[in-house]
């Protein structure tokens, strides 16, 4: 089974931003990467970085391989674990009838996304998981 960890960091909300994963394969490490913007929010790092790792994995594991991939952001985790579907039926409309913020990158995640291969975990931040301190450090250290 593979672990991915991913993480998003931003300096200022909006501001400078960073994102960052790391993929294992029974603990050792098979693939680093990571990005940044200028201009940019915390929560769309969070997204860029998933995106970016299932991307990765897509490419290199094209089969049905298996991964669980570890997220330290409520936001990511609770948008891809409850609240998608329903953006989906109410045609990208938040509860509130607000448009979903950041609607390009959960579309785009959307289709990415593949029950049958993929679980995804909250994880704490900041917590001593090795996994995601490295993927915080990743984004960390993009930050141009």
């Amino acid at each position: 089974m593979f672990e991915i960890y991913t993480d998003g960091a931003c300096k200022g909300n909006p501001g400078k931003g960073g994102w960052g994963f790391v993929i294992y394969n029974k603990a050792e490490k098979i693939l680093e990467k990571s990005g940044s913007c200028e201009y940019t929010t915390n929560n769309k790092m969070e997204l860029i970085a998933v995106i970016e790792a299932i991307e990765a994995f897509i490419n290199m594991y094209n089969n049905n391989e298996k991964m669980i991939l570890y997220t330290d952001s409520a936001y990511v985790w609770n948008g891809i674990c409850k609240w998608i579907n329903t953006w989906k039926k109410n045609n990208w409309m938040t509860c509130n009838k607000n448009p979903v913020k950041n609607q390009d990158l959960w579309q785009k995640l959307d289709i990415l996304l593949d029950p049958t291969r993929f679980e995804f975990k909250w994880v704490k931040a900041h917590n001593g998981n090795i996994g995601n301190e490295y993927a915080d450090k990743l984004a960390n250290m993009s930050i141009i």
